[in-house]
């Protein structure tokens, strides 16, 4: 971070398989910011879950909810350490309700730190759920076209929000011809146009 600059969240949005988090890594690399990844949270909760499950003969549905915000404190809070020490962050998670959006416009106010929004929005479906049944399988996420699906209707379009004066940008991760780099490159350019007019990037708490 240059002398005297604020610190810097980089928010990814986005559906799982979108390649919100190889987008998210290879950003982390260029920019050598810490990248926090809520799936690595997520990750760590796995014998909780086994543990009541065999204790509840099920899985509930309302534990494994408090688990999924569980993970979404601790990324909150880990963010909230970094930037105190003036470190700018990526966030990696799927933002997909309002509330954490709001989470993220208060985290930003009480450190003093520029947010910025990166959603990973891919325009061909068909690549997108290609890539998505390509990837390692994982417990807690969808590993078909089917179960995104059923995801995606029980979000009701809460994840289409407006996020008011936050700079935002959409990257089409499935654009022909377009390789990681260049999405890095025009995420980068984007990040520079927005620090360059830092008076209208700073998001409101109001």
């Amino acid at each position: 971070m240059e002398e005297g600059r604020k610190p810097l969240i980089i928010a990814m949005k986005g559906h799982p398989g979108t390649g919100k988090s190889t987008l998210a890594h290879a950003l982390a690399s260029t920019l050598k910011f810490p990248l926090i990844d809520k799936d690595d949270i997520r990750d760590s909760t796995f014998h909780l879950q086994q543990q009541h499950s065999i204790a509840a003969a099920s899985s509930s549905s309302s534990f494994v909810s408090l688990l999924n915000d569980l993970s979404y404190e601790a990324i909150w809070r880990v963010a909230s350490t970094q930037l105190h020490l003036g470190l700018s962050v990526i966030i990696d998670s799927p933002l997909s309700r309002p509330t954490h959006f709001d989470r993220l416009i208060s985290l930003a106010a009480s450190a003093g730190a520029q947010l910025v929004i990166v959603e990973c929005k891919p325009s061909n479906e068909a690549k997108w759920r290609e890539r998505l049944e390509g990837r390692e399988k994982s417990w807690h996420k969808p590993s078909n076209w089917e179960e995104l699906q059923k995801l995606v209707e029980g979000y009701k379009g809460c994840t289409e929000y407006d996020v008011g004066h936050v700079p935002k940008t959409v990257v089409d991760t499935t654009a022909p011809n377009v390789g990681v780099e260049e999405l890095v490159s025009s995420v980068v350019d984007f990040i520079d146009s927005c620090r360059g007019r830092f008076s209208k990037c700073v998001p409101s708490s109001s």
